[in-house]
């Protein structure tokens, strides 16, 4: 890991972990074994011990002074220096270390004449040695006893009038949407405040009966549900002190309630309450009515509980410090010192990203995974665990904001970038190739914006850094395949130039065919991206990469095999290959315990080591997969070994069989299918080309209880659809060239429907079987693929009360719309590929007026 330096806000995470090599057993022994001078560990550790005392003071005058910060990242290269030294000492019988006994005691002594110089220098930079309490950066929690609603007959004295207060509120009347919230001060600790496990135990506490839901939408629908137009009071115990988009979120389901509800909770101190009158409002004239301001600040208080720590932030120095330093909103900075040690790393991070720029999660999460931020404390969770943990942090602290849910992308606000990049200095170094600014000696981690098919030409003359950790190319459009650029760098001047990268991305590189041999010199690296390259061969050079964890290889078209000895990189935890010509899996994957698999498609093939037992083998197979080529499975048992009903990750499942027109084994199957049972945690499934003559148990029963899409394509021998009543939270259907499961679409539903979508795609048919549809609600319904429609029933239509949007695509003998119009509850029409109907529209043969109130009218002209 790179021992960035920025201020005292980076030293104290890669402090620790340098802490930690030079204690390890390795290092210890190879100074023994090598009769080095063990003094000389000693010795450094003494200078790391010293130079760590100084780092919150150095960390908080970074935003006063600047020369703090230009001394501090000139330090940066000697931290760098001991950690390389560290593994270097660990992995000294490689010849590739070419590291001499006397070169590591050279090393040694140069690195602590180093920090002896920076200790040294405290007195001119005006730094002390300072608690972090002074500061107000513990971060401690105190433990809470779990209690329990029942409550003891005893009398409570000295706190009449306060019971008044609270009878007078729960029996006043109220006249407001929301449920009304009384907040009871106390001594009490604080409860981790999970929103799921929050939801949970309220509509535990309604129904009076466990609820084994794992998904929070689930959870949100049947409360609802359940205080749907009722009154409830509501009683929540210590779990407010903690941030306030997860309360907000707790509120959704609540909100649905009748007037009059209530909420009563508990905070823990009456100086919390007072503050909130006192000294809060001074905080807010400070940030002046600025809403981000005003809104990180918000996040920061709330999880601050003492006077004392509300009365640090309002009389620091850094509300007042000027322009002349820097732009840095004075709240936001605050808000940066504040945060824990091992989040301010993750934050940096942030300054490779172009303003504006959407990220995902994910990739996020990932480059954090790969520089080991792990040590900061002691975990049960897996890295990506921890790493979700720290994303939510930043986030619950108002330091991004979503910009799409369903791609969990996010975004952050102009104010809080330029942060980033102050913070970041110029070790975080985000560049853009029509700049002027070169990448600078110190600079680790390097992005470049390359959209819109651009050129990188290299770093030019001023590049003189040889340490470099990151280097990767960014778009502005989240998962954007169309974006390319050209490297005229060659590759392999790359590889050999920065032999200590961690993080490689080159993807969307245009002719990228081949790596060169020199990736085998990528001794540090942990990242691999490849994705979207044309790619042909991954020579087996790569499964030397020892320190590899993240390999991915997303819509490389052009490769159709995995390295045979991939099984060998024992650190990999996650790889991708979604979209790949890649049909075959390498033997030996199901070694790598802590291997996250992601990949597209899996074809079934004969042979046993590469069967559908293999899928099995693989425990954690995450988030889509489509399996290919079912009819090649001989013996149904089979299927079992892929025990999908274990692969709890996968939320997304296509099955597909060979179409073909020869006679089958019904039974056959149907067994199959029956095998291949997914587990509960299922949102997507699609079935293809399914031969069997009914659908399995599992599908007419409840076992996908989070079951969101359902699509079946040439299903023509099932008489009837599952019954689809038993999903509560399905909401899109498709159909495909199955007529006779549309015409059982009336009575699938049963009662009740939260069916939104519903497309019905390639029939034979003269006209659409609206009657088939009823009494659904539906939202949207999309008519695709009709060779022989000539015409749309405007009384079916009009049945459709709830419709807003209507799409008819692809039904190249449809003459025209309705004649009476269309309903009032459409507002948004799509006609595509139905030339009849445009041409008529051209040559103004419809009558507008009766559309006029369509909203959105998109018409393939």
């Amino acid at each position: 890991m790179a021992l960035e330096f920025v201020g005292g806000a980076l030293l104290s995470v890669f402090l620790q972990v340098a802490f930690q090599k030079l204690a390890s057993p390795q290092i210890l022994d190879f100074f023994r074994e090598n009769k080095l001078d063990q003094k000389l560990l000693t010795k450094l550790e003494t200078k790391l011990n010293s130079i760590n005392s100084l780092a919150d003071d150095a960390e908080r005058k970074q935003f006063t002074d600047p020369h703090v910060k230009d001394v501090v990242l000139d330090a940066e290269d000697l931290l760098d220096d001991i950690q390389m030294l560290s593994e270097s000492q660990v992995d000294a019988e490689s010849e590739s270390q070419g590291c001499s006994c006397k070169e590591i005691e050279y090393r040694m002594e140069q690195t602590l004449d180093g920090l002896e110089f920076l200790s040294s220098q405290k007195g001119d930079l005006g730094l002390e040695i300072v608690s972090r309490v002074a500061y107000g950066l513990s971060n401690k929690l105190p433990q809470k006893s779990q209690t329990t609603s029942l409550v003891v007959g005893t009398d409570i004295y000295g706190r009449d009038h306060d019971k008044e207060v609270i009878l007078d509120w729960l029996t006043s009347d109220i006249n407001r949407n929301q449920p009304s919230i009384l907040s009871i001060v106390g001594m009490g600790g604080v409860e981790e405040f999970d929103v799921f496990k929050v939801s949970r135990a309220i509509i535990e506490g309604v129904t009076k009966s466990t609820d084994d839901s794992r998904d929070m939408e689930m959870v949100h629908r049947r409360l609802k549900e359940k205080l749907m137009g009722k009154k409830f009071l509501l009683v929540l115990d210590d779990v407010w002190n903690e941030n306030q988009p997860k309360w907000e979120e707790v509120k959704k389901p609540l909100v649905f309630a009748a007037q009059g509800s209530r909420i009563l909770v508990t905070i823990r101190s009456k100086e919390v309450a007072s503050i909130m009158r006192e000294i809060g409002m001074k905080i807010v004239k400070k940030c002046k009515g600025l809403p981000l301001a005003l809104k990180t600040m918000g996040s920061l208080l709330y999880n601050k509980s003492s006077v004392s720590e509300w009365e640090t932030l309002f009389q620091s120095e850094i509300w007042e410090f000027s322009k002349e330093h820097c732009d840095i909103m004075p709240a936001l900075a605050l808000s940066y010192i504040h945060l824990p040690s091992h989040l301010k790393i993750c934050f940096s991070y942030c300054a490779l990203f172009p303003k504006d720029y959407e990220f995902k999660k994910e990739h996020l999460i990932q480059l954090w995974m790969t520089e080991n931020l792990l040590h900061c404390r002691q975990h049960s969770k897996t890295p990506e665990e921890v790493c979700q943990q720290y994303f939510n942090d930043l986030l619950s602290r108002s330091f991004f904001q979503q910009s799409d849910e369903k791609l969990e992308a996010f975004v952050m606000h102009d104010l809080l970038s330029d942060l980033a990049k102050y913070v970041g200095g110029d070790i975080y170094f985000r560049w853009d190739v029509d700049q002027a600014e070169k990448i600078q000696k110190v600079t680790r981690h390097f992005s470049v914006e390359l959209g819109d098919n651009k050129s990188f030409d290299g770093f030019g003359t001023l590049c003189n850094t040889k340490r470099l950790r990151t280097f990767m190319p960014t778009s502005r459009r989240v998962n954007d395949l169309g974006d390319r650029w050209h490297c005229y760098l060659s590759i392999r001047e790359l590889l050999t130039k920065f032999k200590f990268l961690r993080i490689l991305s080159l993807s969307r590189c245009f002719y990228l065919r081949e790596l060169p041999d020199s990736i085998n010199n990528l001794e540090h690296l942990r990242s691999l991206d490849l994705s979207c390259t044309d790619i042909r061969k991954l020579y087996e050079k790569i499964c030397s990469l020892s320190h590899l964890q993240i390999l991915k290889l997303n819509h490389c078209n052009f490769l159709e095999e995995l390295p045979s000895n991939l099984h060998l990189l024992t650190t990999l935890c996650r790889l991708e290959f979604i979209f790949t010509g890649v049909r075959k899996l390498p033997s030996g994957l199901e070694k790598l315990k802590n291997l996250k698999v992601m990949m597209s498609r899996f074809f079934v093939d004969h042979n046993m080591e590469s069967g559908i037992q293999l899928l099995g083998k693989l425990n954690n197979l995450y988030h889509d997969l489509g399996i290919w080529g079912l009819q090649d499975i001989e013996n149904p048992e089979d299927a079992l070994e892929a025990d999908l009903k274990n692969k709890t990750h996968l939320v997304n499942l296509k099955l597909g069989w060979k179409r073909t027109r020869n006679s089958i084994d019904s039974k056959k199957i149907e067994d199959v299918l029956e095998n291949l049972q997914p587990s509960k945690n299922l949102k997507v499934l699609s079935i293809f080309n399914y031969g069997g003559n009914k659908f399995p148990k599992w599908l007419v029963d409840d076992s996908l209880p989070n079951l969101v899409f359902l699509e079946l394509g040439n299903c023509e021998s099932c008489q009837h659809l599952p019954p689809l009543g038993l999903f509560p939270l399905l909401k899109k259907l498709k159909i495909i060239d199955s007529p006779r499961l549309v015409g059982s679409l009336k009575g699938a539903f049963g009662d009740s429907s939260s069916l939104e979508s519903l497309e019905i795609s390639e029939l034979d048919a003269e006209c659409f079987p609206y009657e088939n549809l009823l009494p659904l609600s539906l939202a949207k319904l999309t008519i695709y693929g009709f060779p022989n429609l000539e015409k749309l029933d405007y009384k079916g239509i009009s049945q459709l009360s709830s419709l807003q949007s209507l799409a008819v695509i692809h039904c190249p003998k449809l003459q025209c719309l309705p004649e009476q119009g269309l309903p009032q509850s459409i507002s948004n029409l799509r006609i595509f590929c139905c030339p009849l109907v445009e041409q008529r529209c051209k040559e103004g043969g419809e009558d507008w007026e009766k559309i006029a109130h369509i909203q959105c009218l998109d018409m393939d002209y």
